[in-house]
């Protein structure tokens, strides 16, 4: 799964840049369920999450649907638009409620061109994106569908953020989950009880998530 990008680019703090932009941008709340931009739709803008939860998903003809990020605030969205991409190529939709600022591409591509540090942000996150893409791509073809969920849940938690060894996040559903490692409804709801009944994981309100989940990716 796509892992939250910015946060790993701690050198440059994108939202206070992006709320100092003159012009071009506007802030938006979002209701659970809400589809911010469709596949196939005109790309113009660029998205940063401020609040609640964004995911990605595309679409089949036969209407099958793959999950390919669960983003959290601070992460860009539809950014490819500043790269030659005229339409979207994947569903976003709001998994909770929340906020996001939408961005002016044209204003953005102004902003790389005439700000290195800028410039420089952008060029990375991009890179950083594509290594993800790849990641998950391994992820779906080598390991099995009890790492891939172990995987995908230590990511939405973070894992090792601020050295906290249980994290809670929203609950996602179990079929965005199956959707997101590639996997059925039911396996991910068996395994979800085997991460519970062995203390990797609890429901309180959302989902605790302890970081020794990391076990099932180390064993053989």
């Amino acid at each position: 799964m796509p892992t939250p990008r910015s946060r790993r680019l701690k050198h440059f703090d994108i939202a206070s840049y992006l709320n100092a932009l003159p012009g071009g941008r506007k802030k938006q709340s979002v209701r659970k369920k809400q589809v911010i931009y469709s596949q196939g739709s005109p790309a113009a803008h660029v998205f940063f999450l401020l609040s609640g939860r964004i995911k990605l998903f595309v679409r089949s003809k036969q209407n099958k649907e793959a999950v390919v990020g669960l983003l959290e605030p601070g992460d860009l969205f539809g950014e490819w638009c500043v790269s030659g991409h005229v339409r979207h190529l994947a569903n976003a939709q709001a998994v909770t409620d929340g906020s996001i600022l939408k961005l002016d591409q044209k204003k953005i591509l102004a902003a790389i061109h005439d700000d290195p540090v800028f410039a420089d942000f952008m060029v990375s996150y991009l890179l950083q994106h594509n290594r993800d893409v790849q990641e998950n791509v391994v992820d779906l073809m080598f390991n099995s569908t009890e790492k891939r969920l172990a995987r995908a849940l230590l990511l939405l938690a973070r894992f090792g953020a601020a050295g906290k060894p249980l994290v809670t996040v929203p609950r996602v559903s179990q079929d965005t989950l199956a959707a997101l490692i590639g996997s059925t409804r039911t396996q991910v709801n068996l395994l979800m009880n085997k991460f519970k009944n062995m203390g990797f994981l609890k429901y309180n309100g959302g989902m605790e998530i302890h970081n020794s989940l990391l076990n099932v990716l180390l064993k053989d």
